[in-house]
């Protein structure tokens, strides 16, 4: 008895330790919990709501559904070879320059700002570095020291495939402004970034920064980093240079936002929106591909870039997917759609790839 009674003690202090590791991030609290309050979507049990209901699944789908269908898996679900990159250009230019990493981790230069977005370099997208979907084979060309001294690091929302840990400890000291959704700053004050250093918005809210103006948007998607959910926002964000206006997209369900997204603040040169990681058991926090091309046209977009695929296996559909049905979608509608290589530049106004590179991989 008294051995089983110590090796509970143990195990409740392991337990304790591990929910208390600073990759956990923190809630918010103080006057970033007031600013929350404040907030038109924030609900008497001290969670954020969309705009419009947003059950994380269908009623009729059961949690034990989804787990045995991600168990049960799909052999095309990782590629079988090791995906083609192209070396990153981070030279300065005049114009607007484009690096996308796989995922939705991308390098942005525009009017000389140097810009990351949803900075994810380790190798899985998980709180445990051994345990969650690893990254594919050829994506891990990249590193946080081999990127140049950053104006602004974007964070869109706080979960573990946009907001990694690691990678913010080691771009902290290289990054002069971290700019996120109301509350997950209280993430990045946790892990040691001075608070000075830290811009959050609200839906509506602008801030210009570097002489960019920035403004939240709606999106329709959740949050949380442990157990409880929607303790902090999750937003797209306009981004508005001297000559360019694109819209950064994080994760987001199909929803009207975009189409009154775009009245207001369109048109915009270049959409960039997820299109993995979707499934009929969760169809309202991730788009369909072919809602990711009526999102662009909503938002009156020029171009579309598709992301939120290309690294990581966070569904059962086949890794390749997402950019095959976006494809032959946005043909269809005669919109144009850019598919560069990982790390392969987009210029915008001169060079948008288009090389059909995932479909013998």
């Amino acid at each position: 008895m008294y051995s089983i009674f110590v090796v509970i003690i143990v195990l409740a202090i392991i337990i304790v330790w591990v929910l208390n590791l600073p990759v956990f991030g923190k809630t918010p609290g103080g006057a970033r919990l007031e600013r929350l309050k404040k907030l038109a979507n924030f609900k008497a049990d001290g969670t954020l709501e969309n705009l419009s209901p947003t059950p994380m699944k269908p009623d009729s789908v059961s949690y034990w559904d989804m787990i045995v269908a991600m168990v049960k898996g799909n052999e095309e679900r990782t590629p079988k070879h090791e995906l083609p990159h192209v070396t990153p250009d981070f030279s300065e230019t005049t114009a607007t320059k484009l690096i996308w990493f796989g995922h939705s981790s991308y390098y942005l230069q525009i009017d000389g700002v140097k810009i990351l977005v949803d900075p994810v370099f380790s190798e899985r997208t998980s709180p445990i570095s051994f345990i969650g979907s690893k990254n594919y084979e050829g994506t891990n060309f990249i590193k946080v020291e081999d990127f140049p001294a950053l104006d602004i690091v974007l964070i869109t929302h706080d979960h573990y495939d946009h907001l990694d840990y690691q990678s913010v400890l080691k771009l902290k000291d290289k990054t002069q402004v971290f700019i996120t959704s109301l509350g997950a700053g209280t993430h990045l004050e946790h892990w040691g970034i001075p608070v000075d250093k830290i811009v959050e918005l609200a839906w509506g809210e602008e801030s210009i920064t570097n002489g960019l103006k920035f403004t939240a948007a709606p999106a329709r998607h959740f949050t949380g980093r442990l157990f409880k959910r929607n303790q902090t926002l999750w937003s797209a964000f306009i981004l508005q240079g001297a000559k360019h206006k694109l819209y950064l997209g994080g994760d987001s369900g199909y929803d009207a936002h975009f189409k009154r997204t775009g009245e207001e603040h369109g048109p915009f040169d270049m959409a960039i929106l997820e299109c993995g990681q979707y499934n009929a058991y969760w169809p309202l926090i991730h788009m369909f591909p072919e809602q990711t091309v009526q999102a662009a046209q909503d938002l009156n977009a020029k171009v579309l870039l598709p992301v939120h695929w290309g690294k990581f296996t966070l569904a059962m559909h086949a890794w390749n997917e997402p950019i095959i049905r976006a494809v032959n979608k946005a043909k269809s509608k005669n919109l144009k759609i850019t598919t560069p290589l990982l790390g392969e530049p987009v210029i915008l106004e001169e060079n948008y790839p288009s090389k059909e590179w995932w479909s013998d991989k």
